[in-house]
């Protein structure tokens, strides 16, 4: 192993999740107290979304717009990571009090609640809406070998 690399890097690059640029944030004329976050986890990504509680967007992160790449991308770590993103835009509206709306059956969906939470948020409500088939699409036909 070379000398010359950094603690927490593997091969010379970060994999700590550090924000590449500082979360871009809607131009808000006043505090908005409350909001709604909206997390979605996939099994290769999780987008977490900062509203109002009309709906209108204030900003989102991904886990890859913070660097991360590949599999590392779904997992838990690297939601908590963008949760603590999605956490410094809502400080900086003023947000205190959220309602989270989670979709998805990513592996990223606990530790980005959990992260709110640590962060000293007030957690109105959690609901769920992943998508459910009730029967689904149509099998493909039997193999015959």
């Amino acid at each position: 192993i070379s000398s010359n690399k950094k603690a927490g890097t593997k091969d010379g690059k970060n994999i700590e999740g550090e924000l590449k640029k500082e979360p871009s944030v809607v131009a808000v004329s006043k505090r908005i107290e409350e909001g709604r976050v909206y997390i979605n986890s996939s099994y290769n990504n999780t987008i977490i979304t900062l509203t109002d509680k009309q709906g209108n967007s204030l900003g989102w992160v991904s886990s890859g717009g913070i660097g991360f790449r590949g599999t590392k991308k779904a997992t838990p770590f690297a939601a908590s990571k963008v949760a603590e993103n999605v956490s410094l835009i809502a400080s900086k509206v003023g947000m205190q009090k959220i309602a989270i709306w989670v979709k998805g059956i990513g592996s990223g969906r606990e530790s980005a609640i959990r992260s709110f939470a640590a962060r000293g948020f007030e957690i109105l409500s959690i609901k769920d809406e992943t998508p459910i088939p009730h029967n689904g699409c149509r099998p493909p036909k039997t193999r015959r070998v």
